[in-house]
């Protein structure tokens, strides 16, 4: 009987299209061949945080979560893994992936494989993935693998990116242990983490 997991991805940039959501895209997709490849059949949710921004804005201030951003918060904490992907500004993660973090339940991502993932113009800020996003996530109790994928822009094109090791042969690897990680564990929590969560709706019709 074919096994299934659940994967959400989180792509948190702010143009459309843009290089991060690519990178989440490609990160998700190598995940699934993987997991394929050991007899799990993956589901797929993508979540854009730049189409919940204000949301995440007034759930900040409230306190309570609108109804694409309770799906979503859902969703992530129903996940069997997650990848979470974000561009850097000002040498960290944007502020609309951490915002998105802030609003989680602080045991959503709790025993959670996850594969981070970053985008930048050069290089030079690929340190990003260990000074700032794997501390964030090892605060949050989440298993983090090993290998997180940085990429700059030269690193989409033909020529001139990093030969020792190439952004295809990063996107694989992280893949590959992520997928592990899923498969060696038992099929995640069922979905309701936040059910007990009002909504602005729910408010309003009482």
């Amino acid at each position: 009987m074919t096994q299934e997991r659940s994967l959400v991805v989180l792509s948190a940039g702010v143009s459309q299209p843009s290089s991060t959501r690519l990178l989440a895209d490609r990160l998700a997709a190598a995940t699934v061949e993987e997991l394929a490849a050991r007899g799990i059949r993956a589901t797929v949710t993508t979540i854009e945080l730049r189409d919940l921004a204000h949301e995440v804005v007034n759930m900040t201030l409230t306190g309570f979560a609108s109804g694409a951003l309770s799906d979503a918060l859902t969703k992530v904490g129903a996940a069997d893994g997650l990848v979470a992907v974000t561009p850097v500004f000002t040498a960290s993660y944007a502020g609309l992936f951490k915002s998105f973090v802030d609003v989680l339940d602080k045991d959503a991502l709790a025993g959670m494989p996850v594969l981070l993932g970053a985008t930048g113009g050069t290089g030079r800020h690929s340190l990003v993935l260990e000074y700032a996003l794997r501390p964030l996530f090892g605060y949050l109790h989440a298993d983090v693998v090993g290998t997180g994928v940085y990429a700059a822009t030269d690193d989409w094109a033909d020529a001139g990116g990093d030969d020792v090791k190439p952004l295809p042969d990063r996107i694989r690897r992280a893949a590959r242990e992520l997928a592990e990680t899923v498969a060696d564990r038992e099929p995640a929590r069922p979905a309701g983490l936040y059910d007990a969560v009002p909504s602005f709706e729910d408010l309003l019709g009482h």
